[in-house]
């Protein structure tokens, strides 16, 4: 009797072999990465919201992606499905070692710090004696945003960092005044200069959320949702009172947004 893992598998070499799927025998690992990245997102959205039976669904498709990734690399002669699962469960083993080394019982900070000092080991490790830098394994594939809390978390374990939580938000504001300058009226705009001075206002942010051990892309997913909720209940308010959002003018859109507020 085969496992349903076993079934996956076989379904997806069925997929890619002769007489399969046209199009996923036409697929590489590199075209298929935007559908893992956005399966990921999905994977995320249900749980954030609590949605289980949608999470299931969605570690479905996920899991779908890393079977897909192995079956390509797999026929590349590169490694397997097996071979995945081995290398995640020795990682996990050699990165708990409190857990499987007979080491003593972490808090999760304590645990946070030894999985930290064992990735920068790795890194030693794989660098094959050139230099290994604090930043490198940052994913370039990652959101910009997360991508940078994580390198001003690796920054400030080698010590660049400010040493209140303050001076990072003073930093923000510094960012700021600079983005108002490049902006100002009157002057001519340099479209190169506001992306530099935006970027640096949005990473100093970053900065300053994990200053505040704050998560700045599940911030700004909140964000995001909380904007789409209040933006959605002016249209639904204006489309009671009889008019369109998009009819009223900005004092008026402003009123409907107030009222959305106080209405949380």
């Amino acid at each position: 009797m085969t496992t349903r893992l076993e079934d996956l598998l076989a379904i997806m070499a069925r997929l890619r072999g002769a007489g399969g799927c046209p199009w996923d025998r036409e697929q590489t690992c590199a075209s298929i990465a935007p559908y893992t990245i956005e399966e990921a997102y999905e994977v995320a959205d249900a749980a954030e919201r609590g949605d289980f039976p949608h999470l299931q669904e969605e570690l479905g498709d996920l899991l779908f992606q890393v079977v897909f990734h192995a079956q390509m690399a797999g026929e590349a002669g590169y490694f397997d499905f097996e071979a995945v699962a081995a290398s995640i469960c020795e990682k996990l083993i050699r990165r708990h070692p409190h857990v499987f080394g007979g080491g003593k019982v972490l808090t999760a900070d304590e645990q946070s710090q030894i999985w930290e000092d064992i990735k920068a080991q790795e890194r030693g490790a794989a660098a094959q004696g050139a230099l290994a830098g604090h930043l490198d394994g940052v994913p370039r594939a990652l959101p910009a945003l997360m991508r940078a809390g994580k390198l001003s978390k690796r920054a400030a374990r080698a010590g660049f960092d400010f040493e209140q939580a303050n001076q990072a938000a003073d930093k923000v504001a510094e960012e700021l005044a600079e983005v108002r300058a490049a902006a100002a009226p009157g002057r001519d705009a340099d479209p190169q200069a506001l992306l530099e001075e935006i970027g640096d206002l949005l990473f100093a942010a970053a900065n300053l959320a994990r200053k505040l051990d704050v998560d700045p892309e599940a911030a700004l997913r909140a964000a995001n949702a909380k904007f789409e909720r209040r933006f959605r209940g002016m249209e639904s308010l204006a489309a009671v009172r009889g008019v369109a959002f998009e009819s009223l003018d900005l004092d008026a859109q402003e009123r409907l947004w107030q009222e959305m507020k106080r209405g949380e």
